[in-house]
């Protein structure tokens, strides 16, 4: 059976993602949804289900090539036009100086999310070229903007997500695909968790003494983005919340 319009969403576990996959079900989307931890990515599933939208549960790592080539590549018949393709998978590993920092994080970071993006563009692109049509909204950060200290890496690995965005933009330009990038600021998530391999009480400092952005507020722009008129494409949204002005200027209470 032919589907609707069908939407893929990387990192949809949690976060940005889980909150962009409901609200674009929520906006009419049939949802692929990728990620690693198979429990949680059944559960959103169902709750997708329930609001009587078709979704397909793909549990594996964007770092591996060959499993995004396997899943994304071989889609089913019914949900092989793909629409829209959500880039949210990423994550930041380690707060330390270039000089006293893990090349394992450094790898995981690149790996994830520059190399990450590229494998799931390069299975879903071919599709969207055949058909003409298609949209890809590749979540980057302010860090793609502007870098902070002990931020080395990471903020090199959204500077590249935000040129190869612009690139993108120019390049698929014929084919009639639409290419925008998300810029967030600081949203509690479990962003500063995974960057603080667990510690609970490190990451909560994070967002203590002003009102951080939320998952939703960030699903809010991706929304708006994947359902502006056909003609218009929103390149990018920066989004802060009111107590940031910079990478490096927070104001706490």
């Amino acid at each position: 059976m032919k589907r609707g319009k069908i939407a893929i969403v990387t990192g949809a576990t949690s976060g940005i993602g889980e909150a962009a996959a409901l609200k674009l079900a929520a906006a009419g989307y049939e949802l692929i949804l990728t990620g690693r931890r198979a429990e949680r990515l059944e559960a959103l599933a169902d709750r997708i289900r329930a609001q009587h939208r078709h979704c397909l549960a793909l549990p594996f790592d964007v770092r591996d090539e060959a499993a995004v080539k396997e899943n994304l590549g071989n889609l089913p018949e019914p949900w092989a036009n793909i629409d829209l393709l959500v880039n949210n998978a990423g994550l930041s590993q380690g707060l330390n100086p270039v000089h006293d920092a893990s090349m394992s994080d450094f790898n995981t970071m690149m790996d994830t999310n520059v190399k990450g993006l590229l494998h799931c563009c390069q299975a879903v692109l071919p599709g969207m070229q055949a058909r003409q049509s298609g949209h890809i909204i590749n979540v980057s950060s302010i860090a793609g903007k502007e870098v902070y200290p002990n931020g080395n890496v990471y903020c090199a690995s959204k500077h590249a997500v935000e040129a190869i965005s612009k690139s993108m933009r120019m390049e698929l330009l014929p084919f009639g695909i639409k290419v925008s990038t998300v810029s967030p600021g600081l949203v509690e998530t479990e962003f500063s968790l995974v960057r603080f391999y667990g510690d609970e009480a490190r990451a909560s400092q994070v967002y203590q003494g002003y009102q951080p952005l939320s998952a939703d507020d960030v699903a809010d722009a991706i929304q708006y983005i994947a359902t502006a008129p056909e003609h218009v494409n929103i390149a990018d949204i920066l989004i802060l919340p009111k107590a940031q002005a910079s990478s490096m200027h927070v104001l706490k209470r």
